[in-house]
């Protein structure tokens, strides 16, 4: 997902033409290179009733079937002239002259960014020749995420308040009252408010808590970052929630219901002299359980967010400049992964470093001035 929000916020700062096209039956183009038979298929009956078959294509329900698929689209783009990237195997450049065309694959869901229109109608044209396909048109839909895109103001919309309303009416929410926060300041999770006794737990079981925060959790990871770190919170006790917990998820449906027209929009940032912008930021020893310091990152491309993070760190914390540090840390992986990303893509940063935004004093002395690791010796690998 935070390749294809990278791709849809270039193509809003540089105006790229979007397009989807859909293939069809993707997993039968595949070519099998292993000898497999199979039981002849209830309602067809050839030869013996024992007899089995060869199988020659590529099938669904076969463990290498999507491997098969991924080496014959692989083959065919290349062949027209796209270069598979590293910094994510689903994803396809096409650079010649001023003619750029970026494709990102989701198993048979394709998007075509490209800078001149023509060039889009060619590479699908040629693609029909390969596979059975759907035009699909210029983007409207991705993945169940609604796409609206302003030419004339560049901007690039995402919403998924369909899939709001869809959830909310399938937990019974739909005609909660909102509220506009996604959770209280007052409240912290922990396992002391899980079931204690077998009569509570049994009453819990009635709950679609994993269910609810599940949908959630697609929703934290599409487009809504506001709920990502309530949707963490709420993961860690799938395996025996409590009432407490289930409140929590009640009150982030009201927050939905309240903000289901929340938009990610991307658009040019005249304000920013740099691609993309990192943030990173701790919330110290947050975890009543452990004691352990809940960080996150957000990157943003232009005026929009294309990739957030919003989990527990793996050790427990001593300071708030030991919280601090590790999620930067978590935040500059993010950043090496991005310049990898925009390189590939065609982008050049001329040795100019990028900047990383965090709130932490000691944290940022500690990062510039190695005398002070004499205090964090433990730390001295990151």
């Amino acid at each position: 997902m935070a390749t294809i929000r990278t791709v849809l916020a270039l193509s809003a700062i540089e105006d790229l033409h979007l397009r989807s096209i859909d293939i069809s039956h993707a997993f039968i183009n595949g070519e099998l290179e292993e000898e497999i038979y199979m039981e002849q298929p209830e309602g067809y009956h050839f030869g013996e009733p024992d007899n089995v078959l060869h199988l020659v294509k590529s099938l669904y329900g076969l463990r290498q079937a999507g491997n098969c698929w991924l080496k014959r689209l692989e083959k065919e783009l290349k062949d027209m002239g796209f270069v598979r990237i590293k910094s994510d195997p689903s994803l396809y450049v096409f650079r010649r002259g001023n003619v750029r065309i970026i494709i990102p694959v989701y198993i048979n869901d394709m998007r075509l960014a490209s800078t001149f229109k023509k060039e889009s109608d060619d590479v699908v044209q040629e693609l029909a020749t390969h596979f059975e396909l759907h035009d699909l048109g210029e983007t409207s839909y991705l993945l169940g995420i609604e796409i609206t895109g302003d030419h004339p103001n560049r901007t690039i919309s995402l919403s998924q308040c369909q899939y709001i309303i869809d959830t909310l009416e399938r937990f019974g929410f739909s005609g909660c009252s909102p509220v506009y926060t996604p959770i209280l300041a007052s409240v912290h999770l922990s396992k002391t408010m899980c079931p204690t006794t077998p009569e509570e737990a049994a009453e819990m079981r009635k709950v679609p808590y994993a269910n609810a925060v599940g949908a959630l959790n697609w929703l934290a990871t599409c487009t809504r970052p506001d709920i990502a770190y309530t949707v963490s919170q709420l993961s860690r006790f799938n395996a025996n929630p409590g009432k407490q917990h289930w409140a929590v998820v009640k009150h982030l449906f009201r927050y939905l219901k309240a903000t289901m027209n929340l938009k990610l929009t991307y658009s040019p940032d005249p304000r920013s002299k740099e691609l993309f912008h990192v943030f990173s930021d701790t919330s110290f020893g947050d975890d009543k359980d452990d004691g352990r310091s809940t960080g996150a990152y957000l990157a943003m491309v232009g005026t929009g967010a294309v990739d957030w993070s919003s989990k527990l760190e793996l050790i427990t914390c001593l300071s708030t400049t030991e919280a601090e540090y590790i999620a930067a840390v978590d935040a500059g992986k993010e950043i090496c992964w991005l310049r990898n990303l925009f390189t590939e893509l065609g982008y050049s940063f001329e040795g100019k470093s990028s900047t990383l935004h965090m709130d932490n004093n000691s944290a940022i002395t500690v990062a510039k001035n190695s005398e002070h690791f004499r205090r964090l010796k433990h730390l001295d690998l990151r």
